[in-house]
């Protein structure tokens, strides 16, 4: 799973690289080609870092999942998470995310398809919230247990705190690169013509470029 993220992470710049150079080739006159040739490749290549961005999502959401069941359910974890599972579940994201990426590409002007967008976003985000609080809710439960076994209980204040500075920077990078993406497709859908709506409309390409810096941290 984490191959899978680092693929989908990779993909993500490289798709970027890709639209990039293809941009300035064409701006300077080094690559000629045709009008509908040129509406045909930027298609694909937004499909590919769509593509890559929604798999991207889909491998955190998987690997959170991945740890619960290690945490919990550590003795049954080899017969629930079999090699079969995991690659069904590896196949059906990149699958999943192929096509999605194609349906939000032909149509992105739909609002439906944006608030299907959101909502996988808020999915993910709840998820994922959840699962690392229980996760670390038991950390710090066992470090209390511990903790009070011995003389000088001291390892318990500081194990929670880095526990909960783990947790913070997890979700909390998560939540600032890619919030401001999804906020503004929000924003599409509830009111695309408000003044404030059409300011923040205009900084897309910075939300971009963070969802961009999730996949470097």
């Amino acid at each position: 799973f984490i191959c899978c993220l680092a693929v989908s992470d990779m993909l993500v710049s490289i798709s970027n690289l890709a639209e990039m150079l293809f941009m300035l080739l064409l701006e300077h006159g080094v690559l000629v080609m045709r009008p509908s040739i040129v509406r045909h490749m930027d298609s694909v290549i937004d499909m590919l870092i769509c593509s890559s961005v929604l798999s991207s999502l889909s491998f955190l959401g998987v690997i959170a999942v991945d740890r619960y069941i290690t945490i919990f359910y550590a003795l049954r974890y080899h017969s629930i998470m079999t090699l079969q599972r995991a690659v069904v579940t590896m196949a059906s994201v990149w699958l999943a995310s192929t096509v999605s990426s194609t349906v939000l590409i032909t149509y992105y002007r739909s609002n439906t398809i944006l608030l299907c967008l959101i909502v996988f976003f808020l999915f993910m985000l709840v998820l994922m919230l959840v699962l690392y609080i229980h996760m670390f809710a038991l950390a710090r439960h066992h470090l209390h247990s511990i903790s009070s076994q011995q003389k000088p209980p001291a390892a318990h204040r500081g194990g929670s705190l880095k526990g909960a500075v783990t947790l913070t920077i997890l979700l909390g990078v998560f939540f600032i690169c890619w919030g401001p993406f999804f906020f503004n497709l929000i924003l599409i859908v509830t009111c695309p013509t408000n003044p404030f709506c059409t300011c923040f409309f205009s900084y897309f390409n910075l939300f971009l470029i963070l969802i961009i810096c999730n996949s470097v941290i």
